[in-house]
């Protein structure tokens, strides 16, 4: 299960969502949704969106029974940065087409929560759910790691986002038309709907252990390469969530991890703040063109699948 996905029936057609074309456009390339959702800062809440996601009910079911998340971490989180980065960066048609595929790919997923409550892949409240940590993700990373977006800004990067989710296809009564709409609705959603479940668990256990990328690098070696970072993104991850979320999840959190957090946050503002625009977006075309080579490579492997057109049989003579 990825992180993206269609709403509800309420404004979608069985092809995709309702709405002229202009409505489901990505964000323009001179826009503040680009700027904002490619800054390399975000990367370093990438980890707290996915607790957030999978801390909704339908979600966290949905990737503890169908995703490979915890069998391949480091492909996964490829996958999912390829597709966030084509629908929110690609050209229109590259945008509505990796929509498309979407949903597809999760309309057959279907299943039985840890309550013994059926749930679907394509349920609306869920995936205007991921859409909303989305939109809240580089916002939050704006504003603990560089400058906070504010007024304006802030308008057209919520009004750029909506499209975005249109995209998605969430119905546009679960968009919020302005910033203060979206707030509530998002504080709303973490007091109501959001708590502790096995995808919560294995995403927090992974962050705390992550894996390899690859098995010839030998664990004991991976564990010394990697604990600062660990130490510092487990520190991003527990420090931004929701307090109330923090609780129920049983994290701890000290005034000493608040400075620690402040501290590091500090660090990457004087580091990355002063770096020219072109330098801070450096991941969003490569991601594009890894992107597009994968998907190349997909309709290759498909056209020789495929299996060759039959010629008709010839006329038997009589």
């Amino acid at each position: 299960m990825t992180t993206t996905g269609p709403g509800d029936h309420h404004g979608t057609t069985g092809g995709g969502v309702r709405g002229t074309p202009r409505s489901r456009r990505p964000p323009p390339p001179d826009g503040v949704a680009r700027e904002v959702f490619g800054d390399l800062r975000c990367l370093l809440l990438a980890p707290r969106l996915l607790v957030l996601q999978v801390a909704h009910p339908v979600v966290g079911a949905g990737v503890a029974d169908h995703s490979d998340f915890r069998s391949d971490p480091w492909g996964r989180l490829l996958r999912t940065l390829l597709s966030l980065t084509t629908v929110v960066h690609g050209t229109p048609e590259e945008s509505l087409a990796e929509a498309r595929r979407l949903r597809r790919l999760h309309a057959a997923m279907t299943g039985t929560d840890g309550s013994g409550r059926p749930y679907r892949a394509l349920d609306p409240g869920a995936y205007a759910w991921v859409h909303a940590t989305l939109v809240m993700g580089p916002l939050d990373a704006m504003a603990l790691f560089g400058t906070p977006l504010t007024g304006e800004r802030l308008e057209t990067y919520h009004r750029e986002m909506r499209g975005v989710g249109r995209i998605w296809g969430v119905a546009e009564h679960r968009l919020p038309p302005d910033p203060v709409a979206f707030d509530t609705r998002y504080t709303e959603t973490v007091i109501r709907e959001l708590g502790d479940n096995r995808a919560v668990r294995d995403v927090l256990d992974a962050l705390a252990h992550p894996a390899p990328p690859c098995s010839r690098i030998p664990a004991g070696l991976w564990r010394l390469l990697t604990r600062p970072v660990t130490r510092r993104l487990n520190l991003v991850t527990v420090g931004t969530l929701p307090p109330i979320l923090r609780e129920r999840l049983g994290l701890p959190w000290t005034a000493r991890d608040e400075r620690d957090l402040r501290r590091f946050a500090r660090r990457v503002r004087l580091l990355v703040e002063p770096l020219p625009v072109r330098v801070r977006l450096v991941l969003p075309p490569l991601l594009l063109r890894l992107a597009a080579h994968r998907r190349a490579r997909e309709e290759r492997a498909a056209r020789r699948a495929a299996p060759r057109n039959r010629r008709p049989a010839a006329p038997r003579p009589r």
